[in-house]
């Protein structure tokens, strides 16, 4: 099973709350998914206080686990104000932290990543960080207290899929017993199938589910996928070779020749 700071999950995929068109389609696109996990912006939704209780009454419903983010955030302090203020709104000490460096793909800032990072885990935060394939900068956040990781498969909202497979591969290759979460990029099953299969252990799911044109189907066909990738890792993928290899071998066996004579 999936756990996080010693908490077990049942699925593997987690599912962001954004850009759904209503409160409704939101809450029959998690029940499809399965997730248990949801994330929700500070922010956005401490913006707008009436909707924003209809939006708590509905999570509440669900029975899911929210995990907080401090998306939008373009400074280590803002990030930490905002974490401040999540822990008190939803009695939690886990944050989904985003420290954003570029406005045009928000590439997490890893610098600043690193530097709330370890003022949250002092402060005795179980932080969930959004970065980028760099071993340097998970190898820095791991020491800050991190106990996870949360890679981007692609910019966020970009619908690219793995961009960088190589890269995720080594990452997961390097931390072998860090729970991986491929969080932002990804637009179709297949993508989260393929991250799967290189032994990530859950997916971080929006844009793809919401922006889709039946947000509960693709959420059920993400979590279809998930389950299928992860069983294929498990079950042990055959290794990819440069010639063909038959599946019935020649060497060794018999030819029988007809002929008229």
């Amino acid at each position: 099973m999936l756990s996080f700071y010693g908490e077990r999950f049942g699925s593997r995929l987690l599912l962001g709350s954004a850009l759904f068109p209503s409160p409704e389609v939101f809450q029959r696109s998690v029940k499809a998914s399965g997730a248990e996990i949801v994330t929700v912006s500070v922010r956005r939704e401490g913006a707008r206080e009436r909707a924003g209780q209809d939006f708590w009454r509905i999570v509440r419903e669900l029975g899911v686990r929210v995990l907080p983010n401090t998306a939008g955030c373009r400074t280590p302090k803002e990030a930490i104000t905002t974490a401040m203020m999540a822990r008190e709104l939803f009695d939690t000490p886990w944050v989904k932290l985003e420290v954003i460096a570029n406005d045009d793909t928000l590439q997490p800032d890893l610098f600043g990543l690193v530097e709330a990072a370890g003022v949250l885990c002092r402060e005795g935060f179980q932080v969930f960080p959004y970065t980028t394939e760099d071993l340097s900068a998970a190898e820095r956040l791991l020491g800050a207290g991190c106990q996870v990781l949360m890679p981007w498969g692609a910019p966020i909202g970009s619908g690219q899929g793995l961009a960088n497979r190589a890269a995720l591969k080594s990452m997961r290759a390097y931390f072998p017993n860090t729970p991986l979460v491929v969080d932002a990029g990804l637009g179709a099953p297949s993508h989260a199938a393929a991250a799967m299969e290189l032994g990530y252990d859950a997916i971080l799911l929006n844009t793809a589910v919401a922006k889709a044109g039946d947000p509960a189907a693709m959420a059920a066909a993400f979590a279809k996928a998930i389950e299928a990738g992860r069983a294929g890792y498990e079950a042990g993928l055959m290794p990819q070779r440069d010639m063909a290899v038959p599946s019935t071998p020649v060497a060794g066996t018999p030819f029988f020749e007809f002929g008229n004579g």
